[in-house]
């Protein structure tokens, strides 16, 4: 079974940086994983992905600001988020885009991890 392990988040003030983390077990390998993100009362919207050959994507609010790594070595990325504005205030979840054993494709979402940005 796979599950998705975040870390980081928190609260940090305007202009700060935060580093979030995601660690998948049960699974060697994924076609995309990524950070998803929830404002209060908006809808989601993608934050940054990347695929198992390192292609990157981000949301068009997070670009410059915001870089998506992963270790090679492991199923796991890194969203470092540099000069946090109020804005990008949301309830951060990660997520695998991976095949299971018998080829079905799934996505799967962590727990989710609250950033706030505000003095």
């Amino acid at each position: 079974q796979v599950q998705l392990e975040e870390s980081g988040g928190g609260l940090v003030q305007p202009g700060g940086s935060l580093r979030l983390s995601c660690t998948a077990s049960g699974t060697s390998h994924f076609i995309r994983m990524g950070w998803y993100r929830q404002p209060p009362g908006k809808r989601r919207e993608l934050v940054a992905s990347i695929t198992s050959g390192g292609a990157t994507n981000y949301g068009d609010s997070v670009k410059g600001r915001f870089t998506i790594s992963r270790d090679s070595a492991k199923t796991s990325v890194a969203l470092q988020m540099n000069s946090l504005k109020p804005e990008d205030t949301a309830f951060y979840q990660c997520n695998i885009d991976y095949y299971t054993d018998s080829g079905e494709p799934v996505l799967l979402m962590g727990q989710g991890t609250q950033v706030t940005v505000s003095t």
